[in-house]
């Protein structure tokens, strides 16, 4: 497993309201739903950024209003699209 440090300002704890590791889950938690939400990484590799199941991590999602479904337009009109021939 890869470790990653990252030096932050003291003030950036008072701000937070956060001890070291509730801001490195929130990080984590931020991260993923971020590159999941751009589309660089799936669920499941987002649920592992983020130390969660998969299931939690659409919990995640809900918290950062990121949609489940990253499904484009075109996508989207190609389905339904399918949906209505008869």
């Amino acid at each position: 497993m890869t470790r990653v440090e990252i030096t932050l300002p003291d003030e950036t704890f008072a701000g937070l309201d956060r001890d070291s590791a509730q801001l490195a889950a929130d990080l984590r938690a931020a991260a993923a739903a971020k590159w999941y939400e751009v589309g660089r990484v799936s669920q499941e590799v987002a649920a592992q950024i983020a130390g969660v199941s998969r299931s939690e991590f659409l919990n995640i999602l809900s918290e950062f209003k990121v949609s489940p479904m990253q499904e484009t337009h075109e996508e989207a009109l190609a389905g339904s699209e399918l949906l209505l021939q008869p």
